[in-house]
């Protein structure tokens, strides 16, 4: 009788999976940390002067990455909260290494870009630029980290608890490092400037002052112009409308701030900004009277100059001492120019604070916004808003020089009314395109060098009252021409 065929030797047990430890990624990862913790060190202190502009060229970059690693992070510890409650439930899933990976990179690649933007210059002796510095330069150390260890996770479980422990550690950091560098760029007070009195409660902040009587208001006091302050009434509002965007806590060019009368007086690296009774030997109005083309000019091209009244306002208080308690009462004489000055001012402080506000969140109309569209399709690269929360428009036919006639030109006619810069240099057109600008009452920059225009177009220049840079360079005008455009009331460049 057959008997049954007995198996030799049991199945072979499965070959469990092998998995590659993770040692050339751990290595590079140190290496990569290394290398961020150096650098500080070996660059030393911040000195803009001495930065080539490639520095600068990519230093700017840094507030267009900077937002990649944030996403990217964000959107794993989704994928890891996630991954905790189907753990609960008895499931277990992994987030993959390469979003940790990008994520990592990303944030090397942002952090030194904002190296760069930091030695760049205009952030020297700031604190809270510098602790910006160091909490990017942890989330992107702590970055790599998590890195590592995730990568050693996915070799062994029993790391799992750590990484994540330490993944969320990185997420503080990185709100941390965040609100500081926001911060920088709003100002400490941009979540909570419009927050209501309850949540402002909550965090320990004064409550809004409210006119009229009542809890938390006051009476607004109105006080007569010879009873201002003439520093902190008249002057500190033209330093934070013109000069504080770059000379503020937040940021202190050249080691310069003007937002505090202290902080005036003790001036920047350059020594005294100000000369209590020599507006002359100020340096702020020796820069402020420079040429606008020249690199030291103050404010630098693309902000808001001073208006001509506003310069008469800062020279009387500098020549009268730079005290910061007088009244305008307690000035003396007045000189006629400064009267006139002192009549284009809005009626008390909190008028000037307000225009300000007003001109920072004032933005395009959806009219003005379809005709800007429609003009870009057409023309690319000629027209754009000079903010984004602007309702001003700058022109220039860089890209269609020898293209741009008066038939073209008046294709943007439209826009005219809030034309504040046009650059026609170098273009086809005549006398009869600059005819047409006398729709652009609020043009303050305008060059027309290297094209045909003649004497014939000087009457219409002459119209334009805000008209503070003029070039006619190449050009047909004459002396005679020339000796016309002395009626401009606000002209400070003109380039023949």
């Amino acid at each position: 009788m057959d008997q049954p065929i007995q198996e030799s030797a049991a199945a072979p047990a499965p070959v469990p999976d092998q998995k590659k430890r993770p040692w050339a990624l751990t290595v590079f990862g140190l290496a990569a940390i290394g290398g961020l913790v150096a650098m500080p060190f070996l660059a030393g202190p911040p000195d803009g002067d001495k930065m080539p502009d490639m520095v600068r060229f990519l230093g700017h970059f840094h507030p267009v990455l900077l937002h990649l690693p944030i996403g990217v992070f964000s959107l794993i510890a989704l994928q890891e909260t996630g991954a905790i409650f189907l753990r609960k439930r008895g499931e277990r899933r992994e987030t993959p290494l390469f979003p940790m990976f990008f994520g990592a990179l990303s944030c090397i690649v942002a952090v030194i870009a904002g190296f760069l933007l930091y030695h760049g210059g205009g952030y020297e002796g700031n604190e809270l630029a510098e602790r910006h510095l160091w909490g990017g330069l942890a989330f992107a150390v702590a970055s790599v980290l998590v890195l590592i260890v995730k990568a050693w996770t996915l070799f062994s479980a029993a790391n799992q608890a750590f990484y994540r422990l330490l993944f969320f550690s990185n997420m503080g950091i990185m709100s941390f490092a965040s609100h500081d560098g926001a911060s920088i760029t709003h100002g400490s007070d941009y979540l909570t400037s419009f927050a209501p009195d309850p949540i402002r409660k909550l965090l320990g902040l004064p409550v809004k002052n409210k006119k009229g009587t009542g809890e938390g208001g006051t009476e607004e006091k109105v006080v007569s112009p010879e009873q201002k302050v003439v520093y902190a009434d008249i002057i500190a509002p033209i330093f934070e409308n013109r000069c504080n965007q770059c000379h503020k806590e937040e940021k202190s060019k050249g080691k310069l701030r003007m937002d505090t009368y202290d902080m005036l007086i003790k001036g920047g690296k350059e020594g005294p900004s100000i000369e209590p009774g020599s507006a002359e030997k100020s340096n702020i109005i020796v820069r402020m009277s420079l040429p606008l083309d020249e690199d030291e000019h103050m404010p630098p091209d693309g902000k808001p100059e001073p208006e001509p009244h506003e310069v008469v306002l800062i020279k009387w208080w500098l020549d009268g001492g730079a005290d910061p308690k007088k009244t305008v009462g307690e000035m003396g004489e007045i000189p006629a120019p400064v009267k006139e000055a002192l009549a284009k001012l809005p009626s008390n402080h909190s008028a000037v604070m307000e225009e300000v506000a007003a001109k920072k969140t004032a933005g395009p109309s959806d009219d003005l916004k379809l005709k800007l569209a429609e003009l870009q399709k057409e023309f690319p690269n000629a027209v754009r808003l000079e903010a984004l929360q602007s309702s001003n428009v700058i022109f220039t036919a860089v890209s269609m020089k020898k293209s741009l006639d008066d038939a073209t030109f008046a294709k943007f006619s439209p826009l005219f009314p809030q034309l504040v810069e046009a650059d026609l240099s170098g273009t086809i057109i005549t006398d009869a395109s600059v005819a047409k600008l006398s729709a652009a009452p609020e043009l303050k920059k305008l060059r027309l060098a290297e094209t045909a225009i003649t004497d014939a177009s000087i009457d219409t220049l002459v119209k334009l009252g805000k008209l503070e840079s003029l070039n006619l360079y190449g050009t047909k005008v004459t002396n005679a021409g020339v000796l016309k455009l002395a009626a401009l009331p606000e002209l400070k460049s003109l380039y023949l």
